[in-house]
């Protein structure tokens, strides 16, 4: 028997639309190339009293990064802006092309160029926060908790320096696809359910095969699982983990308040400093969220020191 891995079709889902088809839309930054293909974002500074200090949006919904969603999140960012932060909005690569662990890694990427040209933008590279909704928010809590891992050697300077944040402030994440709203599941990954929900091919992990020099899928059920747990940010928290905030809605049934409640309590095991907001009625978004988001500014505040 198998446990049933629920997965859900994520907040602020829509089309892919190209920079063409929009007028007056602002300028890509590339962070990183793979594939023969950019890795963008936007940058917006503060047009008075910057603090020094950086955020960065992860763009994701169902684990789709989407220009035309980038382009609401940055007309929104100006409640960061006007509290004198930079903000990066940061797309990484998407579903069904690339899966999670590829897009953990293009927002490790992202966070290293923000901090090696740091005096570009004006911010402090030890001041960096991170923030997103449901995927983009199980994506930056994917970030800051992963282990530091510096490529000294590596050819590109951008590789050779830091991708942890210093804080963390996200709405509704998914952290543990072991446990996907109960505890102690069976083993196992309901294919069905994943590809009902949408987000299959986000899970669908590949291994480099040496002989065909090409990426095959992982088959074996045991290698799938492990690479659940490793994407699961449950399962990474240390005690040298950045600060957490979590918005969660007690009536949300695409993720479950379980995921939240889990990720706090291991947070609170750790002695990591961590805040849970559940939102009476909320669902999975709710009207007006711009105001639950003023507690995102006030941890920033606090712990971008």
């Amino acid at each position: 028997m198998k446990y049933r891995m629920l997965l859900f079709a994520f907040l602020f889902s829509g089309s892919v639309y190209s920079q063409n088809s929009i007028e007056n839309a602002p300028a890509e930054l590339i962070y990183g190339r793979k594939d023969g293909m950019a890795l963008t974002m936007f940058v917006q500074s503060p047009k008075k009293s910057p603090n020094g200090k950086g955020i960065i949006v992860v763009e994701s919904g169902n684990w789709k990064s989407s220009y035309e969603r980038a382009l609401r999140f940055f007309k929104a960012s100006k409640t960061y802006t006007d509290k004198g932060y930079t903000v990066f909005t940061v797309l990484p690569g998407s579903q069904p092309r690339y899966t999670i662990p590829d897009q953990i890694a293009d927002l490790q990427r992202a966070v290293r160029f923000i901090r090696y040209n740091a005096k570009v933008y004006e911010i402090d590279p030890g001041h960096i926060g991170i923030m997103g909704f449901s995927s983009g928010g199980h994506l930056s809590l994917a970030v800051a908790t992963a282990g530091e891992r510096i490529d000294s050697v590596a050819t590109d300077p951008v590789d050779r320096v830091s991708s942890r944040v210093q804080a963390a402030a996200v709405f509704f994440p998914p952290t543990d696809f072991l446990n996907f709203g109960r505890q102690n599941a069976v083993p196992g990954i309901n294919r069905a359910a994943l590809i009902l929900t949408g987000v299959y091919a986000a899970f669908d992990f590949k291994v480099w095969n040496d002989t065909t020099r090409s990426y095959v899928p992982v088959t074996d059920e045991g290698k799938k699982l492990a690479i659940a747990k490793q994407v699961s940010p449950l399962y990474s928290i240390s005690p040298d983990d950045p600060p957490v905030m979590i918005i969660h809605g007690d009536k949300d049934f695409l993720v479950p308040l379980q995921q939240s409640e889990s990720m706090i309590k291991k947070l609170e095991e750790a002695k990591v400093p961590n805040q849970l907001i559940i939102k009476k009625g909320g669902g999975h978004g709710w009207k007006n969220m711009e105001e639950d988001e003023a507690n995102f500014i006030n941890w920033f505040d606090k712990y971008l020191k």
